[in-house]
């Protein structure tokens, strides 16, 4: 009896120590149950690329990227390639020189039009690849272009000389406006009279630029973890959609980030948005 006793108050606080516990996020499978981070690493490990889909201000998302990427760079080493939505491809010389130390860090960041959340969010990801000698790409289109294909359509980017068409796909662009990813960005409320049907071009313009980057720098003994907002790969869409248009063969792991008031459960309209889905507490702090 007193054995029993014992074990009864011990499964009591057990239990209410659980009940108080006030998780940040959890990790969520495509069909909508929760995963340890340990079995996303494991389906993650076997990837040629991993496209994961951050939420720009938030510490968890970034956190998790790094987090994820040590625990990659165990296994795969110098096999492991990083590339980010937050440089673009016309600063990828000046990346390789701060990689290989030709020039400063203070120069790096000078020059490299870095966001503004750099240096708590992205210059962790930058170091951990100078550290251990990683190639790190700049796949995002240069601004002025994607502004360029606001304004003028795919049609704009014909202009550009033989040296600025280095920095984006080859032209004609592929589009797909059936794509819910672009139709709804025209279906928008409150957008104006100002949107055209070159708005969500402008966006595409960015998701080509990417997946051309990423295939440009992997081959298949490698793999490349791309980050970016996760629009560019929510619903296996706008990266994905044209890294597979490409390569049909590609085993892509997607990663996702939403937030939510109760992050034990996700909400039906956050299902089988990616492979795995970060659930972050609404709560959580920003980092800008």
């Amino acid at each position: 009896m007193k054995n029993l006793q014992i074990l009864l108050t011990l499964a009591f606080f057990v239990f209410a120590s659980f009940k108080s516990d006030k998780p940040a996020y959890f990790i969520f499978a495509k069909e909508g149950k929760t995963v340890k981070y340990s079995k996303m690493l494991k389906e993650v490990q076997d990837a040629d690329i991993v496209l994961f889909g951050e939420s720009h201000d938030n510490p968890i998302s970034h956190w998790l990227q790094l987090e994820l990427t040590t625990d990659l760079f165990e296994t795969k080493k110098e096999n492991l390639i990083l590339g980010a939505e937050m440089f673009e491809s016309d600063n990828q010389v000046i990346l390789n020189e701060y990689l290989d130390s030709l020039i400063s860090q203070r120069s790096f960041e000078t020059e490299a039009r870095i966001w503004p959340n750099y240096k708590t969010d992205y210059k962790p990801l930058v170091e951990f690849a100078n550290k251990n000698r990683l190639q790190f790409v700049a796949s995002n289109v240069p601004r002025r272009y994607a502004s360029m294909v606001n304004k003028k359509g795919f049609e704009g980017l014909e202009e550009l000389s033989d040296e600025a068409k280095t920095f984006i796909p080859p032209l004609p662009i592929d589009y797909d406006s059936t794509l819910n990813c672009y139709k709804s960005m025209m279906e928008m409320e409150g957008m104006g009279p100002h949107v055209t049907e070159n708005f969500p071009k402008a966006q595409a313009i960015k998701d080509a630029t990417m997946a051309h980057f990423i295939l440009k720098n992997w081959s298949p003994e490698k793999m490349l973890i791309h980050y970016h907002g996760s629009y560019h790969s929510e619903n296996f869409e706008s990266i994905y959609w044209y890294l597979k248009k490409a390569n049909p063969e590609l085993n892509i792991v997607t990663i996702h980030t939403v937030s939510q008031g109760d992050v034990s459960e996700l909400e039906e309209e956050n299902i089988g948005l990616a492979d795995f889905t970060i659930c972050v507490d609404e709560n959580m702090t920003k980092t800008r």
